[in-house]
């Protein structure tokens, strides 16, 4: 690991400020602390957000449930809130890596982070959340952006995650079986507003498979997806599955999450 500076601020505006031009933000610095120890990475100073607690904690109003950024996976997975509101997302929270990740990681790092595997892009995609930050609020489908690119500028900072509570909601993958990342994971929402159908893990970012989401508003059963292919030309491939594995995983998953749901 190479050196560099470290600050602890108290508040958003104060974090923000301490930005400069090669220094990162910590969350929960499970993506991040181990690409610096292997050297893959090499920052200024590190902005420790851990002690701002405004970033901290779960509330409802009856319609949304809202996530501080700073909140971690097994805060959301235990939520009594999350749990009867969402179970769908109290679920996905409680199956992210192993009880180590998900005592330490938090739900704004993973999504300013926006690993292509990683699974709380589909959740806010597909139930149609908006990311606060210090600056903004962002519809989830115009917050991801690419492989490991979001809407972010550099000075920005998410402080929260609401979420509208769906009629009905299930999330299905199916895990790397060393990391538990995804290698296909497909959550499934259905609202006042239609039906969405958001994959992660197959591609270089979330997206949404419309044609499924077309079928399931005529049909919300597993039947009417389990014969819906997806396109393998935009999805990866690599030494865990192709593309079109990748491909016949997402009809997979659909119809479990639908059938969950």
């Amino acid at each position: 690991m190479y050196s560099f500076d470290y600050e602890r601020p108290s508040g958003v505006n104060d974090a923000a400020s301490a930005l400069g031009e090669d220094d990162k933000l910590l969350a929960g610095g499970q993506t991040l602390i181990p690409t610096l120890k292997l050297r893959l990475a090499q920052v200024g100073k590190l902005v420790d957000l851990a002690g701002i607690d405004d970033l901290k904690g779960i509330s409802s109003n009856g319609s949304e449930i809202s996530i501080g950024a700073m909140t971690t996976h097994v805060a959301v997975a235990d939520s009594a809130e999350v749990k009867s509101s969402i179970p769908a997302l109290s679920s996905l929270a409680a199956h992210i890596g192993d009880a180590q990740v998900r005592n330490r990681g938090t739900i704004g790092g993973s999504v300013a982070n926006n690993d292509p595997a990683a699974d709380y892009p589909s959740a806010l995609v597909a139930l149609g959340a908006t990311v606060h930050t210090s600056k903004r609020s962002i519809s989830a489908e115009d917050f991801f952006v690419d492989l490991f690119e979001t809407a972010l500028e550099e000075d920005e900072i998410v402080t929260k995650i609401s979420f509208p509570i769906p009629e009905k909601a299930a999330y299905a993958k199916f895990p790397n079986p060393a990391s538990r990342y995804a290698l296909v994971g497909v959550f499934v929402a259905k609202t006042a507003g239609g039906v969405k159908v958001a994959v992660t893990g197959a591609g270089p970012c979330v997206f949404r498979q419309s044609d499924m989401e077309a079928a399931l508003a005529a049909d919300f059963s597993a039947g009417a997806v389990s014969g819906i292919a997806t396109d393998s030309s935009g999805l990866n491939t690599d030494i865990h599955a192709s593309a079109e594995y990748r491909s016949n995983l997402i009809s997979v998953m659909a119809s479990r999450a639908v059938a969950a749901a």
